[in-house]
Formats: C-alpha cells, sequence, structure tokens
C-alpha cells in the first residue's frame, strides 16, 4: 500500500525527474504552448499553475523562488513581468491540457499543455526566418565548390 499518493514518479529517479520538470516548465513559460505525453502534461499543470501565483506577488523572495525553481533569469522575468500581469484577474487556472492523440512508435497518448490566454506569436520565438535570397547564393556557392572538386 502507498500512502501519501503526493506525485506522480513517471518512471525515473528523483533528480531527472526535478530537470525533467524544471526544462518544461521553462519551455512552456518561453513557447507558452508544448506538446508532451499526458502523464508528464499532468505532473507539469499544477506546478505551473504554482509558478505563476508566485510571479504574481512582486517581492524579492518571489523572484528568488522562481530564479531558483526554473534556473533561468529570462523565463523568471518572463513570468514576473508578462505572465502574471496577463493572469492578475484571474484567481487559478492559468493552464489547460488538450488530448492529442496517440504517439506513433509506442502509441503513447499525447497532449498539448498550453496558457489559457496564449500569446500566438510565443510559438514563433526561436525559428529563423531564411531569406531567400541568401539561400540562393548558398546553393550556387555549393554547386561551384562541387563543380572545383571535380575538376
Amino acid at each position: 500500500m502507498r500512502h501519501g499518493l503526493a506525485n506522480k514518479k513517471l518512471n525515473r529517479t528523483s533528480e531527472h525527474r526535478k530537470a525533467l520538470l524544471k526544462n518544461m516548465l521553462n519551455s512552456l513559460v518561453k513557447y507558452e504552448q508544448i506538446k508532451t505525453t499526458l502523464p508528464k502534461a499532468k505532473f507539469l499543470k499544477p506546478q505551473a499553475d504554482k509558478l505563476i501565483t508566485l510571479g504574481k506577488k512582486d517581492t524579492l523572495q518571489t523572484t528568488k523562488l522562481l530564479v531558483s525553481q526554473l534556473q533561468d533569469i529570462k523565463s523568471a522575468n518572463k513570468v514576473k513581468k508578462t505572465l502574471s500581469k496577463r493572469y492578475e484577474k484571474r484567481a487559478g487556472g492559468y493552464t489547460r491540457i488538450i488530448k492529442a492523440g496517440f504517439r506513433y512508435g509506442d502509441n503513447a497518448p499525447m497532449a498539448i499543455i498550453e496558457f489559457v490566454d496564449r500569446d500566438i506569436e510565443a510559438k514563433k520565438l526561436d525559428k529563423k526566418k531564411s531569406e531567400p535570397a541568401k539561400d540562393a547564393e548558398k546553393k550556387v556557392e555549393k554547386k561551384e565548390e562541387k563543380k572545383a572538386l571535380k575538376a
């Protein structure tokens, strides 16, 4: 009998579980929507809600707690400045889990976890915008190099 079912173990050691949670929290704060397995999303949801609640209180102590939980100052600043302002009138329930079918390889149930009133542009944060002129120049240079090697 397992008394006090505090949280899911996710078949990981405690250190791996803590690192997984930290990385997923950082990704969720950065992109405001991530796709993961359903058990991981259910594990992440209460922690993300607690993070926003911490960010709402504007004290040095909560800032230090955010930085210690996220291990990233940019993410902590985004929680304090952007997300906490967005949800200042909302009393909890900052995230939602949407079931997203099953993964191809192992049929694991997938889910999308996102902030309720998320910024759609945040998902495109790291995607590089390639310029067609530069791509054409690179192709021409590669062709010239191949010709030089063959000759």
